[in-house]
């Protein structure tokens, strides 16, 4: 990771900002196929650009909704790919050149190695093979109560150790044995406790299947390397993104559950903000080291607890959005822009998260009104989305076009638009990707 802490001294966050662009534009590090690449290359990032900062680029930029279709497409799986990394290199390579002229910018579904997750236990999800049948075509999040009430003052207080000690070895079952490693403190006045602990068979052999696991999963990061140089090199944009989550959404999902944690919105809400605050102040932390790399782009959240259905207004108002706020004015400081996935419907929470600085967040909407998201949002923010994956799955390719030059024509004037789905549509098909694209070069409103 390239760091930059002092070239940033002295810099406005917008001067940051430039310069990340700059970067991202000129792209010194990339080998382009062709002249013909590397010129597609800087039309589209000169495009999307424009379109984060909420100026009219030549057309409506386009991010294709393939969730891993490119697997399918080559013949495969989702379950082939996650043991066999090699077919995840031939879908891809595939995938690319063919669909090349289609895209704006390049994305790859993140694919983890199954026989890594096999080998540390991992319970937090179920995937094809391991769970779920073999035909399956997405992971399934499995909800548990991973922290227990009682539990929430050792996370407030030490949340290092909690999370070494208590939370991996519950939702990684090889790595039980961490339970009984030293406090991370104790390791100030006596480091060679870590080394007593590893005299415990068991205690080594969750270390071996850290490795072990590493070994399978540096297979599948190799190939994703590989398969990004390739994007690049045939002139398509990555858009460096550092992922993160809502601090109520790692309180209710990965560790009280729903249940508890709506349960704990009214018999703990005080331990609910003192975790809140922990979560944030470490995430923060996070982003400030992510922010001295001038390659990354942008942090990104998946919205998962904050839709209308899920809480109150007031709820989001106490719970959700106060801290998500808090971090973004952070990342942008950094000179970083904000990705925000609203899963759901956001139609009652436009108002509520309007008030955001001018250009530096990009919304992309699930099953929001892209209508009312313009008029609320689209002086603000950029926004995305949102064709209707069951469109993308079922529908013909005119019935692709039509509704998605409906929302071009919805959103897409004075800029900050980018058409893409509502979701991922794996299950589609070649034809309805290329309408996508077809509509937004054969629509000319700007």
């Amino acid at each position: 990771m390239e760091t930059h802490e002092k070239k940033w001294e002295g810099l406005t966050p917008e001067e940051k900002r430039e310069e990340r662009f700059k970067t991202w534009l000129e792209a010194p590090d990339v080998i382009f196929d062709s002249p013909e690449a590397k010129k597609g290359y800087r039309e589209r990032v000169t495009r999307l650009i424009k379109a984060f900062k909420l100026q009219e680029p030549d057309r409506v930029p386009v991010q294709l909704p393939v969730g891993y279709f490119p697997l399918y497409h080559s013949g495969g799986s989702l379950y082939k790919a996650m043991y066999e990394p090699d077919f995840v290199r031939q879908a891809y390579l595939k995938y690319i050149p063919e669909f090349k002229d289609y895209m704006d910018y390049f994305t790859a579904s993140g694919i983890n190695s199954g026989r890594g997750l096999e080998i540390i236990d991992y319970k937090l999800t179920v995937w094809p093979g391991h769970g779920l049948a073999e035909n399956t075509s997405a992971f399934q999040f499995v909800e548990n109560e991973n922290m227990k009430a009682e539990e929430y003052d050792t996370l407030i207080n030490n949340p290092s150790d909690w999370v070494m000690k208590t939370f991996m070895p519950r939702v990684m079952g090889t790595i039980a044995p961490f339970k009984d490693l030293p406090t991370l403190v104790s390791l100030l006045s006596k480091p060679t406790a870590l080394i007593t602990a590893a005299a415990q068979p068991s205690v080594r052999t969750a270390f071996q299947a850290i490795i072990d696991a590493g070994i399978e999963e540096e297979k599948i990061q190799k190939v994703n390397r590989e398969i990004n140089q390739a994007a690049l090199a045939a002139g398509l944009p990555l858009i460096r993104e550092a992922a993160a989550a809502v601090p109520f959404d790692v309180l209710g999902d990965y560790l009280r559950g729903t249940r508890e944690i709506m349960m704990d919105i009214f018999r703990r809400p005080q331990k609910i903000h003192q975790a809140l605050e922990k979560i944030t102040e470490l995430t923060i932390e996070r982003v400030k080291v992510i922010g001295n790399d001038i390659n990354t782009l942008a942090v990104g959240f998946p919205l998962h607890k904050g839709d209308d259905t899920f809480m109150s207004d007031k709820q989001f108002e106490t719970f959700y959005w106060p801290m998500l706020k808090e971090i973004i004015q952070e990342i942008t400081k950094e000179g970083l822009i904000v990705f925000l996935f609203a899963e759901g419907s956001y139609n009652n929470r436009l108002k509520q998260v309007a008030d955001l600085p001018e250009g530096w967040v990009i919304w992309r909407f699930d099953r929001t009104d892209m209508l009312k998201a313009k008029q609320i949002l689209g002086n603000q923010c950029c926004i995305v989305g949102n064709v209707p994956a069951s469109l993308m799955c079922t529908g013909t390719p005119q019935e692709v076009k039509d509704y998605c030059r409906k929302l071009i024509e919805t959103c897409g004037k004075g800029g900050g638009y980018i058409l893409a789905g509502g979701a991922s549509a794996t299950k589609t098909n070649a034809a309805n990707l290329k309408a996508m694209m077809a509509a937004a070069k054969e629509s000319n409103i700007y």
